[in-house]
């Protein structure tokens, strides 16, 4: 059985992740993606965005050997093995990067990995380094949708520690790291592109 892995959501959003991630990311260097997942995203962001390196991650051995067989079957010399990565893990496994990409965990996890996140991200990313991060908001101490609210109550439902996260709460977060908020730009199903980056001067 094909070690590689299919999940519909991210065959539905991968091209308008894309096209933010066309504007934003920097001309060369390395991006680490943090939950890599099935591998579909870093397979169709390397082949478009071929002048970057991609680092994809995941703490889940499922997934690893899911992204490796996904570049394997397209042939994209510029998409690194998967690493092993948990963001509360400290020190993270990479020294460097010139980019961050993390879509769709935040909600999935404890609040401690959000926080994590960004302390990894601190300690990485030189000055003006990208954050981009993917996925459902609360906006202002509200839910965008009814099925965003639906959708947070099942994520708690499943885990108390899961959840909707607030934008303003994360802003704060990464603020606190040395993150300056950039912007965040609707998307489809009521989800939300959200960018920052690195602080001059920040430690």
């Amino acid at each position: 059985m094909s070690a590689k892995l299919t999940a519909p959501a991210p065959e539905r959003n991968k091209q308008p992740i894309l096209e933010v991630l066309e504007r934003v990311l920097p001309a060369s260097g390395m991006v680490l993606e943090i939950a890599s997942g099935t591998g579909q995203h870093v397979v169709h962001f390397a082949k478009a965005l071929r002048h970057l390196t991609w680092q994809p991650s995941d703490p889940d051995a499922r997934a690893r050997s899911s992204i490796s067989a996904w570049t394997a079957e397209k042939a994209l010399g510029n998409v690194r093995e998967p690493l092993d990565l948990d963001v509360r893990c400290q020190p993270w496994p990479v020294a460097s990067c010139d980019a961050l990409v993390c879509i769709n965990m935040i909600h999935i996890s404890p609040w401690s990995a959000t926080q994590a996140l960004f302390e990894g991200a601190a300690r990485i990313l030189p000055e003006g380094g990208v954050i981009y991060l993917y996925g459902p908001y609360r906006v202002n101490g509200r839910d965008t949708s009814e099925s965003n609210a639906a959708f947070d109550a099942t994520l708690r439902a499943q885990d108390p520690e899961w959840g909707v996260r607030d934008l303003e709460r994360v802003v704060d977060t990464a603020d606190s790291c040395g993150f300056d908020f950039v912007e965040s730009v609707a998307m489809p199903a009521n989800n939300l592109s959200v960018m920052w980056r690195r602080r001059p001067g920040s430690t």
